[in-house]
C-alpha cells in the first residue's frame, strides 16, 4: 500500500482500462490453465525458454512467458503489484505509453534471462520482468512516495526500488533457487535506462564525442611531432649543404631532403 503522490488519487479512482485488461488477461489464462491442466504444455510452448528460443526460433516466448504464472501467490502477488503501482503509471502516461513500458521490461527482463541461460530447458514464466519495471517507474516518479511493506514498514518508495534491487542483484549470484532473478534485475534495469534514455543517450552521445575530440586532438599531436622531426633533418641536411655544398650529400640523404620537402610543402598547402 502506498500513500503521497498519485497513488492516493489511483486508488480512490479504481482501475485503469490498461491495469483492468491485463489483470483479467493473467487471471483468466490462469484459471484456464488450472482447469485445463495444461500448465506443463503451456509452460514448454508459452513459457520463456532459452534453449527453444534460441535453436527453434520460438520468439514469441519473450512475450508470452508473461502471462504465464506457476502458483496462486506467484500470479497474487504479481497482479497485486501491477493494480498497485500500474494503476498510478497509466494515469500518468496514459494508456498507450503505459502499455509500452510495461512491454518493454518484460521482454527486456526476459531477454536478459535468456542472455544469461542460453542452453536452459527450464520454462520461466510470470510478469515479475515488468512488475519490477514498475517498481522502478514508480520510485523515479514518486521516490517520496511511501510504501508499506507487508502492510506494515513503511519505505520511500525510492529506497524500496533500490533494496529490490539488490536482493535481486545478490540473489542472481548466489542464489539457486527456481526463482528468474535475472528476468526481475533486466526489468529493473531496462526500465530505468527507457526512463533515462534522453540523459543516458546525452551524456552517451557527449563521450562519444568528448573521446573523438580526444582522438583527434592526439592524432594531431603524433602528425606535429613527426613533421618536427621531419624540420630537424632538413635543418640538418642543410647544415651539411652549406658546409660542403649539396653535391657533398650522400644519394640517401638528397633522397631524404627531396622526401621531406615534399611534406612540408603538402603541410604549408593546406
Amino acid at each position: 500500500m502506498t500513500r503521497g503522490g498519485y497513488s492516493s488519487i489511483g486508488y480512490s479512482m479504481g482501475w485503469t482500462p490498461v491495469v483492468r485488461f491485463l489483470i483479467i488477461s493473467n487471471v483468466a489464462i490462469f484459471v484456464l490453465q488450472g482447469l485445463l491442466q495444461a500448465e506443463q504444455f503451456l509452460s514448454i510452448h508459452f513459457g520463456l525458454v532459452p534453449r527453444l528460443i534460441l535453436t527453434k526460433g520460438w520468439i514469441w516466448q519473450l512475450a508470452t512467458y508473461m502471462f504465464l504464472h506457476h502458483g496462486f501467490m506467484h500470479i497474487l502477488f504479481n497482479m497485486f503489484a501491477l493494480w498497485m503501482f500500474g494503476s498510478t503509471l497509466e494515469r500518468v502516461w496514459g494508456a498507450k505509453g503505459f502499455l509500452r513500458y510495461y512491454f518493454i521490461t518484460g521482454l527486456g527482463g526476459g531477454a536478459c534471462y535468456l542472455l544469461f541461460n542460453m542452453n536452459s530447458m527450464i520454462p520461466t514464466v510470470g510478469a515479475s520482468g515488468a512488475i519490477y519495471g514498475l517498481l522502478v517507474a514508480y520510485a523515479v516518479l514518486f521516490p517520496d512516495s511511501v510504501i508499506y511493506l507487508w502492510f506494515v514498514i513503511p519505505i520511500k518508495a525510492k529506497w524500496f526500488a533500490l533494496i529490490f534491487g539488490v536482493i535481486e542483484f545478490v540473489a542472481s549470484i548466489q542464489s539457486s533457487d527456481s526463482i528468474a532473478h535475472l528476468a526481475h534485475l533486466g526489468g529493473m534495469v531496462i526500465g530505468y535506462l527507457y526512463l533515462k534514455r534522453e540523459t543516458f543517450f546525452a551524456r552517451l552521445i557527449w563521450q562519444v564525442r568528448l573521446h573523438k575530440q580526444g582522438h583527434e586532438v592526439r592524432a594531431q599531436q603524433r602528425r606535429e611531432k613527426y613533421l618536427d622531426g621531419v624540420r630537424r633533418e632538413v635543418d640538418e641536411i642543410l647544415d651539411k649543404i652549406n658546409r660542403v655544398g649539396y653535391d657533398g650529400l650522400s644519394p640517401a640523404e638528397q633522397k631524404k631532403l627531396k622526401r621531406a620537402s615534399e611534406i612540408l610543402r603538402k603541410k604549408s598547402s593546406r
